[in-house]
């Protein structure tokens, strides 16, 4: 059972998780649920009619997706006792699948439904949530949205551009470019938190409104109206007075008015003219941040914080989310955290943070991304609720999700998996694989060239041939030692197998040699078992070899409550 514990990362189901945390914990909820929006819109809503059928080939090329599958699926067994509640969400999440059949926007509907009743159970009363989203799915999240926040506590959508103007006409599409995603914001209540956001005013702008400039100071200025608005609306109540010569409704009391004259900061252009107030340009916050955000670009190639993950969002996209919707100490919540980039922009805004993922991968990312930004604020590490304690939970995990076992295995060892999330079999033998330097045979350091271990991990049975499989496959890759992870202890023949491949002997440090294969247990990793080979760190070397395949893309460092600047996006 999940324990609830701010800065923590959490390794499961997002709704297990959730359904573990108390109620009104919760400042902010921001999440990226996975749902692809390039799949042809008649496709999205083709009933899903069983294995075989056209829509399920399409249904496997499309990774990210939920969809019905068999009467028995999850999504059936969902959607039979989400709507046997009877609420509000219940009938709205009927009401679709009674519209629009069974078919994948039904189906990520019927997944999500349940979520969002949990992120609004754990939000405190203050708080609120966006959801991130494509307008393939949007305008239906949005009604389902109304049905469990309410359609009182719906705030804004904010359009966030998202590419440059394109055309896929050349392709022979028949629409407008794509080029934005939505947010749909909303609270839990009407005294949710808030702050205005604000960016600055660009060229043109000071330009045209700011043309004025002190010759003593160079401070440039614009002078704004200060008659009331609606002049004599009861209503309003705004005073009625003269001042110098000129009779109107004010904005500011007499009183006020006489101190801003005095202050240099109402100026009558000539005798008989309506006075105006000075507005300094430097004692502006900027320009207010509204729903269209086309400030933000996405993360390009070669940005610095780019990570390599496919639907990583800038973190100034977060940080302004977390500016505005929340206070220093807050707890912000990903249920759906990927990369964790909310709970990197959380961090360094001085929040408090928790990032929910059902992939291993992903959270060992996230585990990476923080040590490697914040390496001064987490000495103990970053704590991991879910992933294998001990060697029962680790053999649970290789029975329940080979794949999940092959991403946990691969990363308590150090390494890189080779097979993602999209490439499930296609791995050729090598799960994962990580670097060491050496030096070339016959030459002295400097001259370091990368040598290779490869990972293979082996869920169930195992006997002396995979040994001897792993050893044709270092031998293949030219790598130079390779691990074979299994769930028993291997048998004397494997022992035997391994032994019989020898050893690699290192041209670094003192010489020694190492095992070329290697057998290490799910139980010994979970004791903090580690491949035996040349150390990795303390060497004072820049090779570019070595730097073409790090374990993961490495995060900036960055000190806490620094913001990410917009022009860091595009580096």
């Amino acid at each position: 059972m999940p324990t609830f514990a701010p800065n923590t990362l959490y390794y499961g189901d997002n709704l297990d998780v959730l359904r573990a945390f108390p109620p009104d914990c919760v400042d902010l909820v921001y999440l990226d649920p996975p749902f692809n929006s390039n799949r042809a819109y008649n496709v999205l809503f083709k009933e899903d009619k069983g294995k075989g059928a056209e829509s399920e080939a399409q249904i496997q090329a499309f990774e990210d997706m939920w969809h019905w599958g068999e009467r028995t699926s999850t999504t059936y067994q969902t959607y039979d006792a989400f709507v046997a509640r009877g609420t509000d969400e219940a009938r709205m999440l009927k009401a679709f699948v009674d519209a629009l059949g069974h078919n994948d926007v039904t189906a990520y509907l019927t997944m999500m439904a349940p979520r969002l009743v949990e992120m609004r159970r754990v939000l405190k009363p203050t708080g609120s949530i966006y959801l991130h989203c494509d307008p393939t799915a949007s305008r239906y999240l949005g009604v389902l949205m109304d049905a469990v926040f309410g359609t009182t506590n719906f705030v804004n959508q904010i359009v966030w551009k998202r590419q440059t103007a394109h055309s896929d006409a050349a392709q022979g599409a028949k629409h407008f470019g794509r080029l934005h995603d939505l947010l749909l914001f909303y609270s839990k209540s009407p005294q949710r938190t808030w702050a205005q956001v604000y960016v600055p005013y660009d060229d043109d702008y000071v330009e045209r409104s700011y043309s004025n400039v002190e010759p003593d100071t160079g401070r440039r200025f614009t002078l704004s109206d200060i008659t009331a608005p609606g002049a004599g609306d009861p209503a309003k109540r705004n005073p009625y007075y003269e001042f110098l010569g000129v009779e109107r409704y004010w904005r500011f009391s007499e009183s006020r008015m006489k101190v801003l004259y005095e202050q240099g900061r109402i100026v009558q252009v000539r005798p008989g003219t309506v006075p105006r107030q000075k507005r300094y340009l430097d004692e502006m916050p900027g320009m207010p941040v509204g729903s269209v955000w086309d400030d933000i670009p996405p993360v390009q190639a070669q940005a610095a914080e780019r990570l390599g993950y496919p639907t990583q969002k800038p973190e100034a996209l977060l940080s302004r989310i977390i500016t505005a919707s929340s206070n220093p100490g807050d707890l912000v919540l990903d249920p759906f955290c990927g990369c964790g980039t909310a709970v990197v922009a959380a961090h360094r805004l001085g929040r408090q943070w928790i990032g929910i993922d059902v992939t291993y991968l992903a959270v060992d990312l996230m585990k990476n991304r923080l040590l490697t930004a914040f390496p001064a604020d987490f000495p103990q590490g970053i704590p991991v609720d879910g992933e294998p304690a001990d060697e029962a939970a680790a053999l649970a995990l290789a029975e329940r999700d080979k794949y999940q076992f092959q991403f946990w295995a691969v990363a308590k060892l150090g390494g890189t998996s080779r097979s993602g999330e999209n490439r499930k079999g296609a791995d050729r033998g090598v799960d994962g694989v990580l670097t060491f330097p050496d030096v070339a045979p016959g030459k002295a350091p400097p001259d370091i060239e990368p040598r290779r271990v490869v990972i293979s991990v082996k869920g169930g049975q195992t006997g002396p041939a995979h040994v001897r499989e792993l050893a044709g496959t270092v031998e293949a890759n030219d790598a130079a030692i390779g691990v074979l992870v299994t769930i028993h202890p291997p048998t004397r023949e494997m022992e035997r197998a391994a032994a019989e491949a020898g050893l690699y002997k290192s041209n670094w440090g003192d010489g020694a040699s190492y095992p070329r294969i290697q057998v290490i247990t799910a139980g010994d990793i979970v004791r903090g078992a580690r491949i035996n080979m040349p150390a990795r760190t303390g060497v004072a070397i820049d090779v570019p070899a070595m730097r073409g395949r790090p374990r993961y893309q490495p995060a900036p460092r960055a000190k806490r409550g620094q913001q990410t600047k917009l022009s860091d996006q595009d580096q």
